[in-house]
């Protein structure tokens, strides 16, 4: 892994950005920061880098607006949303008994439901990883984080 191939900064679109309540921003603060402090990203085709990236939603695809830090626009990526509609719409759903189980259930309970939502968002990634592959190159991390960035572009209060 180079230095250069990472993404740098990475925003969100605040026009794609579904309102979100306390937990669902803390998860994007969260994720950003993660994402940033150690990933793995590099375009197809480009040997620039580090990357601004910037997240959107347009036309039921996902949109990665990407250009070097502080230099021009490199590429914009296009994701149709069909491949991740069933993973993410599971995601929110299992994330929803998560969080009520965590105050109505036993730790067993938590735990078991805990490793579904797991398994879950690993799959989520997986796609993403998928979808990317003949434009980006991600680590598995870096596209658990991004997914994570891309239910916060779909997540509801």
């Amino acid at each position: 892994m180079t230095d250069k191939a990472r993404i740098a900064s990475i925003q969100i679109d605040d026009r794609s950005l579904a309102p979100a309540g306390p937990d669902a921003e803390h998860e994007r603060k969260v994720a950003i920061f993660d994402l940033l402090e150690g990933n793995h990203f590099k375009v197809i085709g480009h040997d620039g880098g580090p990357y601004n990236v910037v997240l959107s939603l347009a036309d039921n695809r996902l949109v990665f607006d990407i250009s070097e830090e502080g230099g021009p626009p490199v590429r914009k990526l296009l994701l149709s949303l069909t491949a991740l509609r069933r993973v993410i719409k599971d995601y929110f759903m299992i994330c929803d008994s998560y969080y009520d189980a965590i105050r109505n259930s036993t730790p067993s309970q938590i735990e078991a439901i805990d490793m579904g939502r797991r398994g879950l968002h690993n799959e989520g990634s997986q796609v993403l990883t998928e979808r990317l592959a003949e434009k980006a190159e991600v680590d598995f991390d870096t596209a658990r984080r991004l997914f994570t960035l891309v239910c916060a572009l779909h997540a509801r209060s």
